[in-house]
C-alpha cells in the first residue's frame, strides 16, 4: 500500500481507540499516531513497506507526506494561497494614507519610530505635534529622551516603513510596515494551515478568514504595535511546524538504520541542530522586543515542541520516551530557545546602548551602588528601565471607555474604536450632504473582528479542546495553543486598562481552529454528513465574506451616513 495512502494504526493498551482509516475526519495518518513498537505491533497492510517508510507514515501522516509529493500539488500550495494573500494586500493597501492624521497609538508609536530614525531614540514632542507631524513638519520632536514602556522592536519596524515610504509626508508611509506585516501573515496563515492539516483547500480556507477579518485589516492599516507581535509569533509557529516536519523525518532515518541494523532504540538517536528551531527563538525574541507580552509565546511555544519531541519518540517506539524526551530533546530546546530569544532581544536595545541620551542610559553612572550592582553600568542601567516598566505595566489603572475584560474579547463585546472624528459627525446642512449624501455623517475606524468569524470562533475553541481530550489530536493542541498564550494570560491582568484590540495577536489561531473545526465537518466518514459539512463550510465562508464587506467602510475611514454607521453597531457595547 501507499505511504500516502491513510492507514490504520493499532491501539495502544490502556489508551483511547484509535479511529480508524475511513476516519478521515480524525486523520490518524497526520496526528501522532500511538507509539509503533515494532517487536510487538499486529500486522498492518504498510509492514510490507521498508523502516524508514513505516516510520514516516506512522510520524507525519498520509496527508503531510501527499502535501508535496508531485509538482502540481507544490505548485498549487502556493498558488492558492498566493491568492488570497493578493486580496489581503488589496484590502489592506488600498486607500490606506486615509485619514490623513494620527490614528488612536499611532500618537505614540510612529512618532516613535520617527524619532528613532532622527536620533537614534526616543524623543519628547512639544504641545501640537501631532497636527505639525500630519502636515509634514517632525519640528516639535526635541532631543530629550522620552519615557517609553514598551521594547524599540515594533518601532523600529514601523520606522522602515516610513523610510521607505517616503517619511512623514505620507500618511501610508506610516502604515506601511503594518500593512506589508497583515499581509504576508495572510499568506503565513494559509501555508500554516495547509501543512497543519494537510490540505491545500482547508489551508486556502484559513488564508480567506484572515483575509477578511475586521481585527487582521484594521491593525494592518494603523502604525501600532500589536500587528507586529502578531506576525514574529505567527512567524516562529510556523518555523517551529517545519521543525517539527524534519525532526521528524530525522528521527524516521537514523531509527529505521537502528532497526534494520539490529541495535536496540535505547533513548532513540540525537536529531542534530535544529536550525527551524533556532529561527523560532529569533522570531520569538523580536516578539518580546515588540512588547512583553510575547514572552507568554515562547513559553507556550517551547512546550509544545517538546511535547511534539516527546510524542514522536513514543511512536518509534523507545521505551522510556518522557525520560528521553526530557534529557535529548527537552533540555537542549530550552537552552537554545531561552537563550536564543534573550540575547535576540538584548539585541533589539543596540541603538539604546549606543546613544548616551537615550532615557535612562546613564543611570548607573550617575547612581553608583543603586540598582542591580551585580550587573555592568550599560546593563545596570537597563535593569533600572525594565523595572520602571514592569512597575507601569502592572499598576496601570486610569480608566479608558473602550478598556474591557479580556473574558469579552473572544466574541468581540467591546471593540475598540480607533477613530471618529468630530469633524465629520459634526456636520450638518449643506456640508454634511457634500460629505456622505446625508443630514448626518459618520467616519469610523473601528478595531472589530467580523462577528461570524469571531463567535464561530468561540464554539470552535471549544469543540477544539473536547476533541483534543477525547481525541488527543496533535492539531487541536496546535490551533489552541496560540489562543492559550495570547488570550489567556490578560486574565491576571484584569485589574489594570487592557483592550479588546490587543487580541489581533491571538487572531491567526481563532482562525486555525475555525478552520480545524470546519475540517473535521467536511472530513466525515460518513457521506451524508460530509455532504452537510460542506454545505455548512460554504455558508460560513458566503456569510462571513458578505459581512466583512459590509463591515469595510468602518473598518477603513469611509465617510458615511450616520444611519450606515449605526446599523453596524449590532450590540450596544460595541458603540
Amino acid at each position: 500500500m501507499s505511504p500516502t495512502e491513510d492507514q490504520h494504526r493499532p491501539d495502544e493498551p490502556g489508551a483511547a481507540p484509535s479511529p480508524s482509516a475511513a476516519d478521515p475526519a480524525a486523520d490518524p495518518a497526520s496526528a501522532d499516531a500511538p507509539a509503533w513498537t515494532p517487536l510487538t505491533t499486529p500486522a498492518r497492510p504498510e509492514d510490507d513497506l521498508p523502516t524508514v517508510d513505516r516510520l514516516r507514515l506512522d510520524l507525519l501522516g498520509a496527508r503531510a507526506l501527499a502535501l508535496d509529493a508531485t509538482r502540481r500539488a507544490r505548485l498549487t500550495g502556493w498558488l492558492w494561497p498566493l491568492a488570497v494573500t493578493l486580496l489581503a494586500g488589496v484590502l489592506r493597501f488600498w486607500r490606506l494614507g486615509t485619514p490623513h492624521e494620527l490614528v488612536f497609538d499611532e500618537t505614540y508609536y510612529v512618532k516613535q519610530g520617527w524619532s528613532l530614525l532622527r536620533l537614534g531614540y526616543e524623543g519628547k514632542w512639544a504641545d501640537g505635534a501631532d497636527e505639525l507631524f500630519a502636515a509634514g513638519d517632525g519640528s516639535a520632536l526635541g532631543t530629550v529622551a522620552e519615557y517609553v514602556v514598551h521594547p524599540p522592536v515594533g518601532k523600529w519596524v514601523i520606522a522602515l516603513g516610513l523610510q521607505l515610504g517616503g517619511g512623514i509626508d505620507s500618511s501610508a508611509a506610516w502604515r506601511l510596515s503594518s500593512a506589508v506585516l497583515g499581509t504576508l501573515a495572510v499568506l503565513m496563515v494559509a501555508r500554516i494551515g495547509r501543512r497543519l492539516f494537510g490540505s491545500t483547500l482547508l489551508g486556502t480556507l484559513a488564508g480567506l478568514l484572515m483575509a477578511v477579518d475586521g481585527e487582521a485589516i484594521v491593525h494592518a492599516r494603523t502604525g501600532l504595535l500589536d500587528n507586529t507581535v502578531m506576525f514574529f509569533a505567527l512567524a516562529a509557529f510556523g518555523a517551529l511546524l517545519l521543525d517539527r516536519d524534519q525532526a521528524r523525518r530525522r528521527l524516521a532515518d537514523r531509527t529505521a538504520t537502528l532497526i534494520d541494523s539490529g541495535r536496540d532504540l535505547g533513548w532513540g538517536p540525537g536529531l542534530g541542530p535544529r536550525w527551524w528551531r533556532v529561527a523560532a527563538a529569533v522570531l520569538l525574541g523580536l516578539c518580546i522586543g515588540t512588547k512583553w507580552s510575547g514572552l507568554y509565546f515562547l513559553a507556550v511555544f517551547g512546550l509544545l515542541t517538546v511535547a511534539w519531541d516527546a510524542s514522536a519518540r513514543r511512536t518509534v517506539g523507545v521505551r522510556s520516551w518522557a525520560l528521553a524526551a526530557l534529557v535529548k530533546d527537552a533540555v537542549p530546546a530550552g537552552f537554545i530557545m531561552v537563550l536564543t530569544a534573550a540575547g535576540t532581544y538584548l539585541g533589539t536595545w543596540a541603538s539604546w546602548f549606543a546613544h548616551p541620551d537615550a532615557y535612562l542610559r546613564q543611570w548607573a553612572a550617575e547612581h553608583p551602588g543603586e540598582g542591580a550592582t551585580w550587573l555592568p553600568d550599560p546593563l545596570r542601567s537597563l535593569w533600572k528601565y525594565h523595572t520602571d516598566m514592569w512597575h507601569f505595566h502592572t499598576t496601570l489603572t486610569s480608566e479608558h471607555t473602550y478598556a474591557a475584560h479580556p473574558l469579552g474579547w473572544i466574541v468581540q463585546w467591546r471593540p475598540t474604536s480607533f477613530y471618529y472624528p468630530k469633524a465629520i459627525s459634526g456636520l450638518s446642512g449643506a456640508e454634511a450632504e457634500a460629505a456622505c449624501g446625508a443630514e448626518r455623517c459618520s467616519q469610523a475606524i473601528t478595531s472589530l473582528g467580523n462577528p461570524v468569524i469571531w463567535w464561530l470562533g468561540a464554539v470552535a475553541i471549544v469543540v477544539a479542546v473536547v476533541w483534543l481530550v477525547r481525541r488527543r489530536d496533535w492539531r487541536a493542541a496546535a490551533v489552541l495553543s496560540g489562543i492559550v498564550a495570547g488570550w489567556l494570560p490578560w486574565f491576571s491582568y484584569a485589574h489594570r486598562t487592557i483592550f479588546t484590540f490587543y487580541s489581533i495577536a491571538f487572531t491567526p489561531w481563532v482562525v486555525l481552529t475555525l478552520t480545524f473545526v470546519l475540517g473535521l465537518l467536511i472530513r466525515s466518514p460518513h457521506p451524508e454528513q460530509r455532504r452537510r459539512g460542506l454545505i455548512v463550510t460554504a455558508a460560513v465562508v458566503t456569510v462571513v465574506v458578505a459581512i466583512s464587506a459590509f463591515f469595510y467602510p468602518i473598518w477603513t475611514a469611509w465617510v458615511v451616513p450616520y444611519d450606515f454607521w449605526h446599523v453596524h453597531m449590532w450590540l450596544r457595547s460595541w458603540i
